[in-house]
């Protein structure tokens, strides 16, 4: 495949894990469907990172957009095209990088919780996985549901940040051959 085409598809299948990414983040400002939990301060400290929205979404998308327009035809699809399609695909590992730490830490120490009148932290620095206990998860009694809605949204983030560096490492190393070789993108001219 061309080296130009290659930096198209990446750049383009970058859009969608992106908006993906900001979406879950945003989801995760309202657990339990309610706005009074974000209000109250009763949020999961790793949602207040924004690892999703920061990472995931913007250091992504900015790269996704340069990288996308490296593979059109007369845009940027030359060889400094191609170096600055490295560097920004660097952005965007350690944007992913980032939404994925901060997506696996709040699967590790689980959400931010009501158990009666208390709130805390309850599933965090113990020595086995609530993960493997669903039975334990009632424990939390409000939000409604906020272990299941945290692990399905930081799972979310957990396997679309992985992919996202995944691209992103792909796009440096085409952009490294991109530079060395060129885009093979030629102009066709006139019919």
């Amino acid at each position: 495949m061309c080296t130009g085409k290659c930096a198209f598809c990446v750049g383009t299948s970058l859009y969608p894990l992106a908006v993906i990414s900001i979406i879950c983040n945003i989801i995760l400002f309202f657990p339990g469907w309610d706005v009074k939990y974000s209000q109250n301060g009763q949020l999961t400290e790793e949602v207040k990172y924004m690892g999703g929205l920061v990472g995931g979404g913007v250091m992504v998308l900015i790269p996704a957009f340069h990288i996308h327009l490296t593979g059109k035809q007369g845009c940027c699809a030359n060889r400094c095209g191609m170096f600055l399609s490295i560097l920004f695909a660097a952005v965007g590992v350690a944007g992913a990088l980032y939404s994925f730490i901060v997506a696996l830490m709040g699967l590790i120490n689980g959400p931010y919780c009501g158990i009666g009148l208390i709130w805390s932290t309850p599933f965090k620095d113990r020595n086995e996985s609530y993960l493997k206990h669903s039975d334990t998860w009632d424990i939390c009694t409000e939000p409604k549901n906020v272990v299941e809605f945290n692990v399905g949204l930081f799972s979310t983030l957990l396997v679309t940040s992985a992919v996202q560096l995944v691209l992103c490492a792909v796009q440096m190393i085409n952009g490294l051959f991109g530079c060395l070789c060129g885009t093979c993108k030629k102009d066709k001219g006139p019919l």
